[in-house]
């Protein structure tokens, strides 16, 4: 049985970031720019978690909108052989099923707006049958390890990037970025099973007796949450009459002509050369909104009270996850502000040289999984002064094959107060890694 006390692996990098990053800037006469950077993280760390208030908000409350209208029991039922397999020790049709599906389709597209609210109520979900609180649980381990992984079809960031500086073929990163995304997650899958089978979940207090001869069990997975809530609110469910329906249906198909005009007989001056990712960028969230409304609707949701509803969960989860965003925020500026980055770039340059990876981008590969604004200011950066490089190819591969690891970590086991995240770090890690090296094999091939 593993002990419950077992620190996360988090407590020794975070100190040994700290630390070490003290110690180089002693070296190197950068305390003051240290001391600077320290606070500016910690007020940037707030301002982040003041700003994703508004997006936790407006995203848990259109998932309330599904998940009374049933939409996510309906995406679960339709994958879920996939899911049952990979998540066996959770309830078919429990609502952290389609939550997860929901945030890995919202990843899968490149809308990371919408992913980081739905995986956010997919933990909360998960924690609901997690036997020991404060724990990650097998699941919880998995979910965030594919999380990390960044499973995307759709680079839209990247190639943005790529369209505004003038590249010849801005979308040639789509192929080697699915490739590459999909061998980062294979291996988190991969290596998340098998260090759960060496690295069984604590003991369930279902087997721990209260005292005595008592063996009424602390927890059963009868008693966690399944879709009763759901089942009830849609026995309540009053679809439109004639009227709204021809009102929104007339609303839909007057979209669908605009559509077509914009297609056809206007010949779509906007959406022509290299602004046709950022063209999709601008449509897939105002699209996707009205698609999850609308089906509320239809089905009979009254939908501003489910939105507002759902909301408030978005304040309370903001301010569960200051804390860890601090930590590791400001563990990251102390990390860059005192020149250890460029040290240790500098020290596993050789070893890298031996594969073939470029020396200029082995600081995209180390901060990516710190720092996803960092990392995609070093890619714009390479990306503007050379578009059509062989090195601008490889790190807009790997800006959309690869994920921020400590803050997705920070993010969403800290909106449920887990402080023991077991072997997730290293299953993620694992897939960071084989995003980098996989990125690096594809781009040599097809650049």
């Amino acid at each position: 049985m593993a002990s419950k006390n077992v620190a996360s692996p988090l407590n020794g990098i975070w100190l040994f970031m700290i630390v070490f990053a003290t110690l180089v800037a002693a070296y190197n006469g950068l305390m003051a720019e240290l001391t600077a950077a320290t606070f500016e993280a910690a007020e940037s760390a707030i301002t982040l978690a003041i700003g994703l208030i508004g997006a936790l908000a407006l995203w848990l409350g259109l998932i309330k909108v599904v998940e009374v209208a049933g939409l996510m029991q309906l995406i679960a039922r339709a994958i879920r052989p996939v899911m049952v397999r990979l998540f066996p020790e959770i309830p078919a049709e429990h609502p952290a099923m389609s939550a997860m599906i929901l945030n890995m389709a919202a990843n899968a597209l490149g809308l990371g707006n919408a992913a980081t609210p739905m995986g956010l109520k997919a933990m909360a979900e998960l924690d609901k049958v997690n036997p020991t609180p404060g724990t990650a649980t097998n699941a919880m381990c998995l979910f965030l390890a594919i999380n990390t992984s960044s499973l995307t079809l759709l680079p839209i960031s990247a190639i943005t990037v790529r369209a505004s500086a003038g590249a010849t073929n801005p979308g040639a990163i789509i192929l080697p970025s699915i490739i590459a995304t999909l061998c980062s997650t294979a291996v988190a899958i991969l290596v998340a099973k098998l260090l759960a089978r060496r690295e069984p979940e604590p003991e369930s207090p279902e087997s721990t007796l209260l005292s005595g001869d008592n063996t009424e069990p602390l927890f059963s997975l009868e008693d966690a949450p399944d879709s009763l809530p759901i089942n009830e609110a849609l026995a309540e469910l009053n679809p439109p009459g004639r009227w709204g329906k021809l009102l929104f249906g007339g609303l839909i198909l007057a979209f669908l002509g605009v559509v077509t005009y914009r297609l056809t007989v206007q010949g779509t001056p906007d959406l022509a050369g290299t602004e046709v990712m950022a063209a999709i960028s601008d449509w897939l969230i105002p699209l996707l909104i009205c698609t999850l409304l609308l089906f509320g609707y239809f089905r009979g949701v009254r939908v501003y009270e489910a939105l507002t509803e759902g909301a408030k969960e978005g304040f309370q989860i903001a301010v569960r996850i200051i804390p860890f965003l601090v930590a590791i925020f400001v563990a990251i500026a102390m990390f860059r502000a005192s020149g250890a980055l460029d040290l240790l770039t500098t020290a596993i340059a050789p070893i890298t040289g031996l594969v073939g990876f470029p020396a200029e981008a082995l600081p995209m590969a180390l901060i990516r999984p710190l720092s996803g604004s960092g990392a995609f200011g070093v890619m714009s950066e390479i990306v503007d002064n050379d578009p059509d490089s062989f090195l601008a190819y490889l790190v807009s591969t790997m800006q959309g094959s690869t994920e921020t690891t400590f803050y997705v970590m920070a993010v969403y086991f800290g909106s449920v107060n887990i402080i023991r995240t077991r072997y997730t770090l290293p299953a993620a890690l694992a897939a960071d890694v084989t995003g980098m090296v996989a990125a690096l094999i594809i781009c040599s091939l097809t650049f």
